[in-house]
C-alpha cells in the first residue's frame, strides 16, 4: 500500500512497482484514509511519504505500529528529500527503514525487507 497526497506520484509509484513484481493493494492520500484502508486490507508493506501535506506521515507510521487492525505491517518511509534532512526523527520512528522517492524501486523495497537495513538516499 502507498500513502502519499500527490495522486501524480501515486499513479507513477504504482506502475513502477506492479512492473517490478511489488503487488499494489491499494492506495491512500492521508491518515484517516490510510488507517482505513489498512485496517481493511491488511498490507504486508506500507509505503508512507514522510510529508503527506498538512498531515506527518511520521505521525501515521506511529499510529499505524499501535493499531491492533494492522499487527503484521512494516512501513517504510519515503520522502523526495535525503533522510538526513530530518535530523533524526526517521531512524527514531519504528519504521523498518526509508527510501529517497528517486530510489523507490521493488528491488530497494526487497532489500529492505531481506535485512531491515535503510537503504541509502
Amino acid at each position: 500500500m502507498i500513502v502519499d497526497d500527490n495522486d501524480r506520484f501515486l499513479n507513477a509509484a504504482g506502475a513502477l512497482l506492479e512492473r517490478d513484481g511489488i503487488t499494489v493493494v491499494a492506495v491512500a492520500t492521508n491518515s484517516a484514509e490510510a488507517l482505513r484502508r489498512a485496517g481493511e486490507l491488511r498490507p504486508d508493506v506500507l509505503l508512507v511519504d514522510v510529508e503527506l501535506g498538512h498531515e506527518s506521515g511520521l505521525d501515521l507510521t506511529r499510529r499505524l505500529m499501535a493499531a491492533a487492525s494492522v499487527p503484521q505491517a512494516r512501513v517504510i518511509l519515503m520522502s523526495a528529500h535525503s533522510e538526513d534532512d530530518f535530523g533524526g526523527l526517521i531512524g527514531a520512528s519504528p519504521a523498518l527503514g526509508f527510501l529517497a522517492k528517486a530510489r523507490l524501486s521493488g528491488g530497494a523495497i526487497r532489500r529492505l525487507l531481506g535485512d531491515g537495513h535503510r537503504v541509502p538516499g
